[in-house]
């Protein structure tokens, strides 16, 4: 995470989409932001979201947001709602501001934010003095998001860009239950690149269970691995990831691939030699 206290002089704006490689789109937005900020710097976390998956957006973005400096403006569009209407916000999420679409792609940042008891605040993007003077209905991380990050970073303060906002749309993450024994049920989330199993559990959830076991489906985990090479070769081994998830990973292979597992699978979390069985 990014030292307490530091910040950046620089114009630093992050891009994050579902847009792909192949057709430009991405390009054109830091074109955008080029044109309203031409010393800004741009770093692209991904483009590469699966289509419309605002889940696996936020948790991107959820993960990488710490460790950037503060000050940093975030453009985030995954959009499958463009052109409807659906707001379009910008956020300022403890030391970090937020450009995206009002769909709850910045639900987990913003709980996080709030966890830690840092400001909060949303606005209503009603203030066209500071997009591009056409707006497409189809793309409004050119015409909309791109410009109003480039204001952003470029000093133009929040409230400046459109009316506050105390509603910003939810997302619905679901919650880890407590078992009678002491145990978690949980779910799967996310799938990464890997085809590592990323649950809506934490460490913090596994804390007083050793030693366990983790159950998805059929299989059944022994006790947690501390790195990805813990194993022999197309062993199933449950960890802790970089962002403290409890994820399932195949070594030097894809547990997605070998367990069959979806997102919403069920993952139980249980002392080892449970009393009873609950499948």
């Amino acid at each position: 995470m990014y030292p307490a206290g530091s910040t950046t002089e620089v114009k630093l704006i992050t891009l994050l989409t579902d847009f792909g490689l192949e057709d430009g789109y991405p390009g054109i937005m830091k074109g955008v932001i080029l044109g309203i900020a031409p010393d800004a710097q741009i770093v692209d976390l991904t483009h590469l979201i699966p289509p419309q998956n605002i889940m696996a957006g936020a948790l991107a973005l959820s993960r990488a947001v710490p460790y950037f400096p503060p000050g940093t403006v975030h453009v985030a569009v995954v959009d499958p709602g463009v052109g409807t209407q659906r707001r379009a916000i910008a956020a300022r999420l403890g030391a970090h501001f937020f450009v995206s679409p009002d769909n709850g792609l910045l639900s987990v940042v913003c709980h996080q934010a709030q966890q830690r008891g840092e400001p909060v605040a949303f606005v209503h993007l009603d203030q066209p003095d500071y997009w591009l003077p056409r707006v497409s209905r189809v793309f409004h991380g050119r015409d909309v998001f791109a410009p109003v990050g480039a204001h952003l970073a470029s000093g133009v303060p929040l409230a400046q860009l459109g009316t506050a906002i105390t509603d910003p749309l939810p997302l619905q993450l679901p919650d880890p239950q407590r078992l009678e024994d002491g145990g978690w049920r949980g779910e799967v989330l996310a799938v990464d690149h890997f085809g590592n199993l990323m649950t809506n559990l934490t460490a913090a959830h596994l804390e007083g269970l050793s030693p366990l076991q983790v159950r998805l489906g059929r299989f059944t985990i022994p006790d947690l691995a501390q790195a990805f090479g813990d194993g022999r070769p197309g062993q199933l081994v449950a960890l802790i990831d970089s962002a403290d998830y409890l994820s399932l990973c195949v070594v030097n292979g894809n547990a997605q691939q070998a367990t069959q597992a979806q997102i919403g699978d069920r993952v139980i979390v249980e002392r080892q030699n449970p009393a009873r069985d609950r499948r």
